[in-house]
């Protein structure tokens, strides 16, 4: 299909006018839409979703982005090549003639054809977005996020060496914001480290939870009798280090 869309281009044997609006998509689908569907193997689909519910979106995508391109460029084609993309239906219909497109003339007509027009485009990229959660993350910006993640848990774990730093009356509401804060890098890695199209947050029913256990670990107890899935303070690391 998309061969025949690049036969389509060639002076002399393709074509260079359109009737209606379908044959001009037919043209759109075949040098554009075509590389929607070449690149979905390549991007991949996310959990949850199939080829089949993507292949729509990539297909709309594709053809957004050839009338894009036609709109950008009716001038330049009339003038240099002698084309006219615009569908003859549309243009008979806001009253637009192939002579005045060729002269480059400008009126309410043809200002109404290109609103049209962009309407019509704007569609398919409204399809197209659709599409965008579907799509799974790339691997470099995972092995990306992975890093800053760990980047940032390197910073927390220095905030929470200086929480004992603190007065009493001020540890637990410091304490229970880095533990809230913490949770969103759990959160964006529980989402498979897409925070393009998802929200990675803690509920407000997570952070209330979360209290208590922020409390205990404000405790001078903490030191000696960590919670189960916590790392060891920073001082019983520092002792056992010492000890080797």
């Amino acid at each position: 299909d998309m061969v025949r869309g690049m036969l389509m281009d060639i002076p002399g044997l393709g074509q260079d006018r359109y009737d209606t609006f379908d044959e001009l998509h037919l043209y759109c689908y075949r040098v554009a839409g075509t590389v929607g569907l070449m690149s979905m193997p390549v991007f991949g689909c996310a959990e949850g979703y199939t080829d089949e519910q993507a292949k729509e979106p990539a297909l709309s995508l594709g053809v957004a982005f050839q009338i894009t391109n036609i709109l950008r460029d009716v001038g330049e084609d009339a003038e240099k090549r002698g084309r006219i993309y615009l569908p003859r239906s549309d243009m008979a219909k806001f009253g637009v003639t192939e002579e005045q497109i060729m002269s480059q003339r400008l009126d309410d007509n043809y200002v109404a054809l290109m609103k049209y027009s962009i309407d019509r485009a704007r569609m398919y990229y409204d399809r197209a977005r659709r599409g965008v959660p579907m799509l799974a993350p790339s691997r470099d910006y995972v092995a990306l996020m992975k890093y800053s993640i760990d980047r940032a848990r390197m910073y927390y774990d220095r905030a929470r060496r200086g929480v004992p730093m603190l007065a009493p009356y001020s540890r637990l509401p410091v304490q229970a914001s880095l533990d809230c804060y913490a949770l969103i890098l759990d959160r964006i890695e529980e989402n498979g480290y897409d925070n393009l199209t998802k929200r990675a947050y803690a509920t407000k029913w997570e952070k209330l939870a979360m209290i208590p256990f922020s409390w205990y670990r404000t405790q001078d107890m903490y030191k000696s009798l960590p919670l189960p899935w916590d790392e060891p303070p920073a001082e019983k690391k520092s002792d056992a280090a010492e000890r080797k």
